[in-house]
């Protein structure tokens, strides 16, 4: 083989090995997404915000049989939850945040309708003026 022949093989197979595409696309970004939809998980942000005249008492309850739900269904993966203590003055009455964690939108689902979620809504209901809810799938880079 002549010497011109044997570095353009040698190219060829260098190119090959290292920008493998797969639709046009290099394999080795699709990898990155792999590897982020692998470590993603599905976040449920839900924040409250009570009547004026709701009491001390009756928050702790809401808070108390909130954070009973993870014991109760077992699709919550991980749960936390906290009181707004920001400087910044943006809360619009948001007092309360409440961070679950579910590993699949099929656990997610399960969640939603569960009737101990439903019982946890009659405990909140009368002592709630608004409810802000977000889901997100983490991303980590």
């Amino acid at each position: 083989m002549k010497p011109i022949y044997r570095i353009i093989t040698l190219c060829i197979v260098f190119l090959s090995l290292t920008l493998v595409s797969f639709n046009g696309k290099d394999l080795r970004t699709d990898k990155k997404e792999t590897t982020m939809k692998q470590d993603s998980v599905l976040r449920h942000v839900v924040m409250f915000k009570f009547k004026e005249d709701t009491s001390k008492d009756d928050i702790r309850k809401v808070q108390d049989a909130f954070s009973a739900l993870p014991s109760k269904i077992p699709q919550i993966a991980s749960y936390e939850w906290g009181t707004n203590n920001s400087p910044e003055g943006l809360d619009k009455g948001f007092t309360h945040i409440f961070f679950l964690t579910f590993k699949s939108e099929e656990d997610r689902a399960v969640y939603l309708p569960h009737p101990d979620h439903k019982a946890f809504g009659d405990v909140l209901g009368p002592h709630l003026d608004d409810v802000l809810v977000l889901d997100y799938w983490s991303k980590k880079e």
